[in-house]
């Protein structure tokens, strides 16, 4: 497995990309110049780990759109070889089944094009594992897969939401936790997010901004590049309209030594051409819709006793 290099400081590459996926090989190699992306040592195992939270495909700004994971798998094959193994993956989720999100938002196919393996991580091997996150000791369950890659990749979306604000990288590794009902960790979600975040490390986030999710989805037409989360997801907020100071889990990821916002470098696009165009959260209107969503999720289950339409089902 790969040893992480630390550098004196973490660079964020900010890309300009066309939101229809269009030269997407260009953009991530790019994004990934930008930064001098180099694992150190033999890379023969890659897990790639999108954001498939639903089964709303990557047009409305909720899930990873597969043809940024082929660019990366792309750029993985010219670096590293044709041979080296490279799985996608992804956790249940309490209104999401893995074996149902990858044929209905494309990896089926994607994996099948590609020549990759799926994989769903609730059914991989499990590492019992607890952190101490602000003096709570928090278990997980933590699939083998990624502790074990040689590459770790983290792809996340760029996306407002009701609880934390915003989520993007380190919010995706806490989807990585194999435990359908995650729901239990609501109650301290953000030492959550940052307990995960010390057991789990991606060597690359590579964030899909192709169409992002605010007050509503946007054409973004960004790519995002970055070793470390926290500093993804530092950059993140403030192009979401945030002060990420004032983000609780990234404040608690300070306070954790998880990150350091004075070691961020911007590189490539200036900040300001994407956030001028974002959809700042309006607060009020964004706690009736995820209500609303969330109180027709919570019926549907209630009524037939499963979160996933028969017709998804059958897709």
């Amino acid at each position: 497995m790969l040893k992480k290099v630390i550098k004196m400081r973490n660079e964020v590459s900010l890309v300009k990309a066309d939101w229809d996926g269009k030269n997407i090989k260009e953009y991530v190699f790019s994004a990934l110049n930008l930064i001098g992306f180099k694992p150190q040592g033999s890379v023969n195992s890659v897990a790639i780990k999108p954001n498939l939270c639903y089964y709303w495909n990557a047009a409305t700004g909720y899930t990873t759109d597969p043809i940024v994971v082929s660019g990366i798998i792309d750029y993985l094959r010219e670096n590293f070889g044709s041979d080296v193994n490279i799985k996608i993956v992804e956790a249940d989720a309490s209104a999401m089944q893995t074996k149902y999100a990858f044929p209905i938002l494309g990896y089926t196919k994607l994996a099948k094009e590609k020549k990759v393996e799926l994989l769903d991580l609730s059914e991989d091997a499990i590492e019992e594992r607890e952190v101490e996150v602000n003096g709570r000791k928090i278990p997980f369950r933590v699939p083998g897969t990624l502790l074990k890659s040689d590459l770790f990749i983290n792809v996340p979306k760029m996306k407002i939401m009701r609880a934390t604000h915003i989520t993007c990288a380190l919010k995706n590794v806490f989807g990585c936790i194999a435990l359908p009902r995650k729901v239990i960790y609501h109650p301290f979600l953000e030492e959550a997010i940052v307990g995960i975040n010390k057991i789990l490390k991606p060597h690359l986030n590579l964030v899909d901004g192709l169409v992002a999710l605010g007050r509503f989805p946007i054409r973004l037409g960004l790519i995002m590049a970055g070793e470390d989360p926290f500093s993804i997801d530092w950059v993140a907020a403030q192009i979401m309209g945030y002060n990420p100071s004032k983000i609780k889990f990234l404040k608690l990821a300070v306070k954790e030594r998880l990150g350091n916002p004075e070691d961020i470098v911007i590189l490539g696009e200036e900040l300001e051409t994407f956030r001028k165009d974002f959809p700042k959260e309006n607060i009020i209107v964004s706690k009736v819709k995820m209500s609303l969503q969330f109180s027709l999720l919570k019926a549907y289950k209630t009524i037939v006793g499963d979160v996933i339409p028969p017709t998804l089902e059958n897709a």
